[in-house]
């Protein structure tokens, strides 16, 4: 199996970090890969993504940024994104990574008009959720953490709805056949428990599946 690249668009805060490490770090251990079988590319330093012969997947993480920002590392990665989408390689973007796939895909994304959602909640799966190859391995209504107070306002063509609840309409959306966006957290819980061998068993079977989906 080739390597997961991690597409890295921000970093914790302090705190987060201290108590259970960075994005890409949590990511990789509730998917159950060894940190040096994964790459890394911090875009939010302005470094150019690269996809090599060796990737097999792409997870794109959550971010300070917003995407409305249009800031120059973020306009390139969805340049590049535009590239990669048509290599038939599976693609996860999470909070911020779900929305700027969504807007790659000529999707909009805006402040929620309930502004933000923050915390452990409660979401469902809606019925092509529940008949997802990624989504299925979740229940029909599962806990998740969430982060954000921006949202994908309206969809791109053909995507899906795979899951949602009563604040986010769109807190799963496939883009195609091996693309999907999570607006939820798989790899955060709650930041005052977190730790190595404390993640949200949700957010491991997605993860996981994620990775197994690339092989």
């Amino acid at each position: 199996m080739g390597k997961l690249l991690i597409i890295k668009t921000g970093v914790s805060n302090k705190s987060v970090i201290k108590k259970c490490g960075d994005c890409d770090v949590r990511i990789a251990s509730c998917a159950g890969i060894p940190y040096e079988d994964v790459k890394v590319i911090s875009v939010y330093e302005n470094i150019r993504p690269v996809l090599k012969e060796d990737i097999s997947s792409i997870i794109i993480t959550g971010s300070p940024s917003m995407v409305t920002d249009s800031e120059p590392w973020s306009v390139a990665t969805s340049q590049w994104l535009k590239n990669v989408i048509q290599k038939n390689i599976p693609i996860l973007g999470i909070c911020f990574g779900h929305q700027l796939l969504a807007h790659t895909l000529g999707g909009t994304v805006n402040y929620h008009a309930l502004g933000e959602e923050q915390g452990e909640v409660e979401i469902q799966l809606t019925k092509e959720g529940k008949n997802d190859p990624l989504l299925s391995v979740l229940p029909s209504t599962f806990s998740a953490y969430a982060s954000h107070s921006q949202t994908v306002t309206k969809l791109p063509k053909n995507a899906c709805v795979l899951a949602k609840n009563d604040f986010e309409s769109f807190h799963a959306i496939s883009f195609g056949e091996k693309v999907w966006g999570v607006q939820f957290h798989p790899e955060c819980i709650n930041d005052s428990i977190c730790g190595s061998n404390q993640h949200n068993p949700n957010g491991v079977a997605l993860l996981r599946r994620f990775y197994e989906l690339a092989g």
